[in-house]
């Protein structure tokens, strides 16, 4: 006996969902409570070990026995190895001691198991005795959005907080970079490179453009439209009728092709000149401080939708550009006011990209740069082409605006307001900048993208 499927919009499907939502609510609180009783437990687990070493000589190595002997127990009723359970001891007492107000929200429902991985990830660099401010910060920003739209904003607070500079930190990292072959399976491998951020941002955001370009272009190719009676054209067109290959192995193919060859495969390169996809070039967008440019504070600058960079990279970046813009912020809010632009053009795309950073739909990251400028009411619709109509979007969501029965309007101040087919609401506010200037009088601060 088979059911008839519901129809989306109807009332069944809109109950049936209402059910599921409810039911996923309910079993999200009793795991968060289960996870929580679980990091308390083991944390004892290791207190027991610490004090059964108390007034013994070689303390360290004792401690070492007696956590060995708890977690093989413990690891018996759980099915899992010892140094597992040992190490789950060291992360639990990590949480449960080092960063309890975090502990406390995640009980309350005011922040997720993921939102208190990043903040004990990103404060592990803190000073002890400035991890307590660390942590009230962070829960703050952790309440308002998404454990991955957070991490970049607290790698950059928990930077400022580290006594030494990020970009002297940067430097030592740095000498560190390399590459690094692992033998896999079934004749694969992997070739690791260990790269300062930018270097390795750019070199993925160029291999994604020329997979782009290829990919879009197969039917151009597989029409050959070159002289008939070239053999290697109708070859090329033979292959690209037959190319089925996914973004990423395209990406892997172009990457061999360039360390290998020097030059795609697919492009037409001839002698020294640039064919299309060796005419591609990598993009990063970065946010930086007015101070950070004048060399008045080292503190790290914000490569949008990845991590932090150190301040003389991004002032490299910045002295390389061609054009550049300042943007005009509120002193405390951060908010985006205005855009100074030097010789750019789409003006009004480029005040976007520095107010959105990201796609708007709540909990994505993908870069605007990445990204689509949606009209948020259809453009079909008489909607008007203005900041006040317009974000970006990533293709995914997107097509999620145009295809389901999700819905956005735009407040002002670049506010998305999103409605879910079940009718609950979702701010997306416009993103503070991650790194701002706040100067001593009452006048906007200045923060540079690029």
């Amino acid at each position: 006996m088979t059911s008839t499927p519901e129809a989306p919009g109807s009332d069944a499907f809109l109950a049936s969902l209402a059910g599921i939502v409810h039911q996923v609510e309910a079993v999200e609180r009793q795991v968060a409570a289960g996870q929580i009783a679980q990091l308390r437990v083991l944390a004892q687990a290791g207190q027991l070990a610490e004090s059964q070493t108390i007034g013994v000589a070689r303390k360290v190595a004792a401690q070492d026995m007696a956590l060995r002997s708890i977690a093989a127990e413990v690891g018996g009723v759980m099915r899992i190895t010892d140094r597992t359970v040992q190490r789950r001891i060291d992360e639990a007492r990590t949480i449960i001691e080092g960063y309890p107000a975090s502990v406390v929200a995640w009980e309350e429902g005011r922040i997720t198991r993921g939102h208190v991985l990043v903040i004990v990830d990103t404060g592990s660099v803190v000073p002890v005795e400035m991890r307590a401010e660390f942590e009230e910060a962070a829960i703050a920003r952790c309440e308002q959005d998404t454990s991955n739209r957070v991490r970049p904003g607290l790698e950059i607070l928990a930077q400022r907080m580290h006594p030494r500079s990020f970009t002297e930190r940067h430097i030592e990292a740095a000498e560190m970079r390399g590459v690094r072959l692992v033998p896999g399976r079934d004749g694969m491998s992997d070739l690791i490179a260990t790269l300062p951020t930018v270097i390795a941002e750019g070199i993925h955001d160029r291999l994604t453009q020329q997979a782009r370009a290829v990919i879009d272009t197969r039917g151009e190719r597989a029409a050959n439209n070159e002289p008939a009676d070239t053999d290697a054209a109708t070859s090329r067109a033979e292959a690209a009728a037959t190319d089925s290959r996914s973004t990423d192995q395209v990406r892997a193919d172009i990457f061999a092709d360039l360390l290998l060859a020097g030059t795609p495969a697919l492009d037409d390169t001839r002698d020294t000149t640039a064919g299309p996809l060796g005419a591609i070039r990598a993009r990063v967008q970065v946010v930086v401080t007015a101070s950070c440019l004048t060399g008045k504070d080292d503190g790290p600058a914000d490569l949008v939708g990845r991590s932090a960079i150190d301040a003389k990279t991004a002032r490299v970046l910045a002295g390389d550009q061609p054009a550049w813009e300042r943007l005009f912020t509120d002193p405390v809010t951060g908010t985006v006011h205005e855009v100074d632009t030097y010789r750019v053009p789409q003006r009004m795309r480029r005040y976007l990209q520095a107010r959105d950073q990201h796609c708007r739909f709540p909990g994505c990251r993908m870069a605007a740069i990445r990204c689509e400028v949606d009209h948020t009411v259809d453009h079909a619709l008489g909607g008007e082409t203005s900041t006040r109509n317009l974000g970006h979007l990533c293709q995914r969501h997107h097509s999620m605006k145009q295809f389901t029965a999700w819905r956005v309007r735009q407040l002002p101040g670049g506010v998305l307001e999103w409605t879910s087919p079940l009718g609950k609401t979702y701010r997306e506010d416009a993103p503070t900048p991650a790194v701002a200037f706040t100067p001593a009088d009452t006048t906007p601060a200045e923060a540079a993208p690029f």
